[in-house]
């Protein structure tokens, strides 16, 4: 299981939760989307630093969301 790539759409679809978010309750309405959107970011970035070993330091995300996006551009 690439636990890199799992942290990386995890924080992904947490920074677009935000609008999603902000949006519903600009509105008045309901954030359904923006709630389930961050249920599922919460769970892959929970199951990535669960599944690797010794876990990721905050240090490290930048190296390992560069390294994802430079192992699918390439």
């Amino acid at each position: 299981m690439d636990t890199d790539l799992l942290l990386t759409i995890g924080i992904l679809l947490a920074v677009l939760t935000l609008p999603s978010l902000l949006s519903a309750w600009v509105d008045g309405r309901v954030p359904r989307v923006g709630a389930i959107l961050l249920i599922a970011a919460a769970g892959l970035v929970v199951v990535a630093v669960m599944q690797r070993p010794g876990g990721y330091a905050f240090k490290d995300i930048p190296r390992v969301m560069v390294s994802v996006a430079g192992r699918y551009i390439n």
